[in-house]
């Protein structure tokens, strides 16, 4: 989150990152931020003073409880498609970091490959990689190849596209050809 990075660049002690996020808070946010400072208050519920308290109220607040039930499963049925290997890689991070996933590095290993498109899948599987960021650019060279093959195709059946010429024999004159039917009538 930004303002985490505030707080971390600010060098901002825990007992003051309540107070500093509030100060930010306007219209609907600072509505609700009164209303649960009031309602915690007439329960004799101890006052939000630390940072992780404080964001927990207000991802009950603002985050439906089926959302990380949706994220994950997003996250298990990610495949690459018609997404380049970057563009996949990013969303699979992203699902990853949204769903507060932390897992070993050979898990998303895993993860990545049984999402990736079976041409790209195929060659990488028999090359080795030490870790996930190699196992991506292995991915991407493989990437490029196939679009270069696939533009070289594309050009060579442009270039050498059959035309069937009209050949023929010597004394053999076309109905069509006006020029050459000088003696009919």
């Amino acid at each position: 989150m930004k303002v985490e990075q505030i707080f971390t660049c600010h060098q901002v002690g825990e007992e003051r990152k309540v107070s500093l996020a509030t100060l930010a808070f306007q219209g609907q946010a600072m509505y609700w931020w009164t209303t649960l400072v009031r309602e915690r208050r007439l329960h004799n519920d101890p006052p939000i003073e630390y940072w992780n308290d404080l964001r927990s109220a207000m991802r009950r607040r603002h985050i439906p409880s089926y959302y990380s039930r949706e994220l994950m499963d997003k996250l298990q049925r990610l495949q690459q498609e018609n997404m380049s290997v970057e563009e996949y890689r990013k969303k699979m991070e992203l699902y990853l970091m949204r769903a507060g996933i932390r897992e070993e590095e050979r898990l998303t290993i895993a993860r990545f490959l049984s999402g990736l498109n079976f041409d790209i899948r195929d060659r990488v599987e028999l090359l080795p990689y030490r870790d996930l960021d190699d196992l991506v650019q292995l991915c991407i060279r493989v990437e490029q190849q196939h679009l270069r093959k696939n533009s070289f195709k594309k050009d060579k059946t442009h270039s050498s596209s059959y035309v069937k010429k009209d050949y023929k024999r010597e004394g053999q004159f076309s109905k069509y050809d006006s020029s050459k039917n000088f003696g009919k009538g």
